[in-house]
């Protein structure tokens, strides 16, 4: 399909705001042209991620606890053919979780009525379920399906482990059909990749808090993070 060019679009935008200067709305056509040509890209990205060859099929007997229960890895899938994991870093050595997941997660949690709609979620760290839902309950999480990854050993082969150790955090999407679960997709953006002066992250970035500092004339900044907590 033949599209109009990004700046031919951008031209056709009717919003004006109170006292803005020409030199701003040219300014402004300018950028949205370039906003036009992200949202483009992002559908090309999403359009190569899902022709993707089949993935890893997962063989190995991963165990976990939800709040229900135990459940094997084909469970975690309920009744949808898609898995959506997010490996938390909370594992049994930490004080307290991640201020970075947490943040994301409670951005997350009202969202997993909607999400649950069409694909399955999971959101998996190492500490024992106890733990995990009774911070869950401190939080005022709702809705997010906590579980204990029991052995450690799907973390370690979906890099929700790191070698020492250690916690990271990981987001992988796996497929059941015709019975076989494979891996689809995880995010590989790590430090290894990232661009200097930033920190490595995804794109799109998970973290509706980045979107919206971005559209800020500050924007993210480089000396602050979410905190579990403000005093």
């Amino acid at each position: 399909m033949s599209l109009k060019p990004a700046a031919e679009l951008a031209r056709l935008g009717e919003a004006r705001y109170p006292n803005e200067s020409a030199e701003y709305r040219r300014a402004r056509i300018a950028l949205l042209a370039e906003e036009i040509e992200l949202r483009r890209h992002i559908e090309r990205v999403a359009e190569q991620r899902r022709q993707l060859p089949p993935g890893g099929e997962v063989t190995r007997s991963y165990a976990f606890e939800g709040e229900g229960g135990r459940s094997d890895f084909a469970g975690l899938f309920g009744d949808k053919p898609t898995l959506v994991v997010y490996s938390y870093m909370f594992g049994p050595q930490r004080a307290e979780p991640c201020p970075m997941c947490t943040s994301l997660l409670s951005a997350w949690d009202g969202e997993v009525p909607d999400i649950t709609q069409r694909v399955a979620l999971a959101i998996v760290a190492r500490s024992p379920i106890e733990r995990l839902v009774a911070f869950k309950r401190a939080r005022g999480w709702q809705h997010l399906p906590l579980f204990t990854d029991l052995s450690g050993d799907y973390s370690r082969d979906y890099h929700g482990l790191m070698p020492d150790g250690g916690d990271d955090a990981a987001f992988n999407v796996f497929s059941r059909r015709d019975g076989t679960i494979r891996h689809f997709w995880g995010g590989e953006m790590f430090a290894t990749s990232a661009d200097p002066g930033q920190d490595p992250r995804g794109a799109p970035d998970l973290m509706p808090l980045w979107t919206i500092l971005d559209a800020t004339p500050e924007g993210r900044g480089t000396d602050w993070y979410p905190k579990l907590s403000y005093g």
